[in-house]
């Protein structure tokens, strides 16, 4: 198709029905401060293939990757070992070039992927129904807060401080376009704040996270109890799935709704994304749940076949009746998903997942032997914060100096608190001499 570009009067018609007097204005909400004033110092304007290849792998080079160092980052992003069978499988023509299923009747082998998807994901966080994915763990979250709202016709959530603040973030942001209150509470390091006290008749849900940010491992099931009798849904948020394999369920705590990040099967870190989100709840609510729901049926010979049983977006019914506004599903992503989960088999993710956790013992064990360096918690799967005697940051930087990613500082997260602590995530892929080195120049750095 051609490229028709807009003319002069197409731009003066459309400030005028926008009620702009110009197109900067257009961009008066984004702060002066993170505004290009011109082009990018130091790039140049153009340059051959060649040389630009040439340009960008210096400019990664710069970079240190977290597989090629001893790394021990997390905070809802873990790197964990992601088999040569994955990228072979989603990179077959029929998985990779489906977009979503528009004409479910042609669309037969991506139906049951991401029906197989869903029943695993049910498994997982022990719940009764799950969709067939969302875009994050973070959009996942502040979806099912508009879920509950929609449910218990309330409009105040209570987020615990424990959980992830750019999870915390996506969800105000939402309350504040909506229109819904979200109550985040202080951040809590300890694993020792009381939200069962602060709910009252106007609140539609309370959001933990299991593990927190900070590693707390925490028995939802009384605060599950106490949410039931005040009329207000209980939603867990789990940034580690691989958790789900040696934790407590979330369903058997009595969760109503859980909304989770996948990432850590199937899929790399990729700097960031693109990422899956896991979104599943109580049967009684399967009408609520925002996104789309593939279902299990048979044809007019009796064959097996699959179907979009549940559509509830806007492309699908009419707008004011949908349940949500995402568009598609991280369909390749929740692919991946499926594929190392059905490689790993039940008894395979309870083995990684118990694998994890020693290894985090061990290291929290080796920190701990460093001086002036302290486990803050008490309990923790396979991430814990410690609290060092200078501030992170730079204990940080100083480690990566030497080539060892040591972890995420907590003020990183929390601009301007807590700048003596730190997360540290330990998983299959960290190995004894990893460790060794991590403590040794933790020593060192903080002497």
């Amino acid at each position: 198709m051609r490229y028709l570009p807009l003319t002069e009067a197409d731009r003066q018609s459309m400030l005028a029905a926008t009620r702009a007097a110009s197109v900067n204005d257009l961009f008066r909400d984004v702060p002066e401060a993170a505004r290009l004033s011109g082009p990018i110092g130091g790039l140049p304007n153009h340059m051959g293939e060649l040389e630009v290849e040439r340009l960008m792998g210096a400019m990664a080079a710069k970079n240190i990757a977290a597989g090629s160092v001893p790394s021990f980052l997390g905070a809802g992003a873990y790197r964990h070992h992601v088999p040569a069978t994955v990228d072979h499988m989603v990179q077959r023509g029929e998985f990779l070039t489906a977009y979503t299923p528009y004409q479910p009747e042609v669309s037969q082998g991506t139906l049951q992927v991401l029906f197989e998807f869903q029943t695993q994901v049910s498994l997982l966080t022990g719940m009764d129904v799950a969709n067939a994915s969302m875009y994050d763990g973070a959009t996942a979250c502040a979806e099912a807060v508009i879920m509950a709202n929609r449910v218990t016709r309330r409009k105040k959530a209570l987020l615990s401080g424990g959980l992830h603040p750019h999870y915390r973030d996506t969800t105000t942001t939402d309350a504040r376009f909506i229109g819904f209150d979200a109550v985040a509470f202080p951040a809590d390091p300890t694993g020792v704040e009381d939200l069962a006290a602060q709910i009252d008749d106007k609140t539609s849900c309370v959001v933990v996270q299991n593990p927190s940010v900070f590693g707390h491992v925490r028995d939802y099931s009384e605060l599950a109890k106490v949410c039931q009798a005040k009329g207000a849904l209980l939603i867990v948020v789990v940034t580690e799935a691989l958790s789900l394999g040696l934790l407590t369920p979330p369903g058997d705590m009595g969760a109503d709704i859980v909304a989770a990040e996948g990432q850590s099967f199937g899929n790399a870190l990729n700097f960031g994304g693109p990422y899956v989100g896991l979104f599943a709840v109580k049967d009684k609510y399967v009408r609520q749940m925002p996104g789309r729901l593939c279902g299990e049926t048979v044809d007019a010979d009796g064959r097996r076949g699959f179907v979009l049983t549940l559509s509830t977006r806007e492309q699908h019914i009419r707008r004011e009746k949908a349940t949500s506004n995402i568009c598609t599903n991280a369909g390749l992503c929740a692919l991946a998903f499926s594929i190392h989960v059905s490689l790993l088999g039940e008894a395979g993710i309870t083995h990684l997942a118990q694998l994890n956790h020693a290894k985090a013992v061990q290291m929290a064990d080796k920190l701990a032997a460093v001086p002036g360096v302290e486990v803050v918690n008490d309990s923790f799967f396979n991430e814990f914060t410690v609290k060092l005697p200078k501030p992170a940051a730079g204990v940080v930087e100083a480690l990566a100096a030497r080539r060892i990613l040591g972890g995420v500082p907590v003020s990183r997260l929390y601009p301007g608190e807590m700048d003596d602590l730190l997360l540290a995530a330990v998983t299959e892929t960290n190995t004894e001499s990893d460790m060794d080195a991590f403590a040794t120049a933790l020593a060192e750095v903080l002497s």
